[in-house]
């Protein structure tokens, strides 16, 4: 088990002042089987917000801000201490079955509603023959699901070439697909519309890397900012996670925030403004072990 603080601060500066704003934050780490959430706190700059917490469709922790004086600069800062152990995926006989009877039981089966609305269109992620044909080689007829997705992971790690300033959150998938580079949100959205197009359960997860790795272990492609990798559904396991950006299964070294259908569930922050005019957007993220 390994743990962490989290910085994550983001800074709007408006060139004309701002009358009235509110805000949806996902930024604090959910509590999980095989995470721990020691403490968690949402700072507010002008300190005129007001803020309120609760739960997405989704079960993420969201908090609400409205800002209901004039303001030209708005800055969210959440900070996070963590404990992460390595999610335990217990592979046996029962769990080596193919991506084809998983595709059998997510259609079949009214007892896994919560996951098959994983498996249809959302706004940033359609499903597309050109991600079914992407895909194919690798579902094989017959393969294990587990194996597959761990190749499809491999392959996108393999050839897209990971660029900061290739794409934005608006960038279509078939654009990513054609021109073979972007960023983690883009691999995992990507991720996700090929197991849709098949016809299987994928799902966005958002999170962060650790910033540091271990004396003797690489550092991993993202760190120093928001991450985000895909999550499948196997009936007789769960879900299970999976990073394209770096083909490894999530770790200790994985601190997860949200998860939704796409990025668009579980953007860190988003709203609406009174004023405001141009902005100017930046963020800075941390991610350090604690001894």
């Amino acid at each position: 088990m390994r743990r962490y603080r989290v910085s994550h601060t983001t800074r709007y500066e408006y060139e004309s002042p701002v009358l009235h704003a509110t805000h949806a934050c996902h930024l604090e780490p959910r509590g999980l089987s095989h995470q721990r959430v020691l403490e968690s706190r949402l700072t507010i700059t002008p300190d005129q917000a007001e803020l309120q917490s609760g739960r997405d469709y989704f079960g993420n922790v969201t908090h609400f801000v409205e800002v209901l004086a004039s303001h030209e600069v708005l800055e969210v800062k959440s900070e996070s201490r963590i404990e992460v152990a390595p999610p335990q995926l217990e592979l046996t006989p029962a769990t080596r079955v193919s991506w084809e009877k998983v595709r059998e039981q997510l259609a079949a089966d009214r007892s896994l509603l919560s996951a098959r609305e994983f498996c249809f269109d959302s706004p940033l992620v359609r499903s597309h023959q050109l991600l079914a044909e992407y895909a194919e080689p690798i579902f094989a007829p017959g393969r294990p699901f587990v194996d597959a997705i761990g190749e499809l992971s491999e392959r996108i790690f393999r050839e897209f070439k990971y660029e900061p300033l290739a794409t934005d959150v608006s960038t279509p998938l078939a654009q990513v697909l054609r021109e073979r580079r972007g960023v983690c949100q883009d691999f995992a959205q990507l991720a996700v519309g090929c197991l849709r197009s098949l016809g299987l359960a994928g799902r966005y997860v958002s999170g962060y890397l650790e910033t540091e790795p271990p004396v003797g272990r690489p550092r991993l492609v993202g760190a120093d900012a928001s991450h985000a990798w895909a999550s499948a559904y196997l009936p007789t396991l769960g879900w299970i996670d999976f990073d394209p950006t770096n083909a490894v299964f999530p770790g200790e070294r994985h601190v997860t925030v949200a998860w939704g259908r796409d990025f668009s569930d579980v953007s860190p922050l988003r709203g609406i403004v009174l004023g405001g005019g141009q902005h100017s957007l930046s963020v800075a993220v941390d991610v350090t072990p604690e001894e």
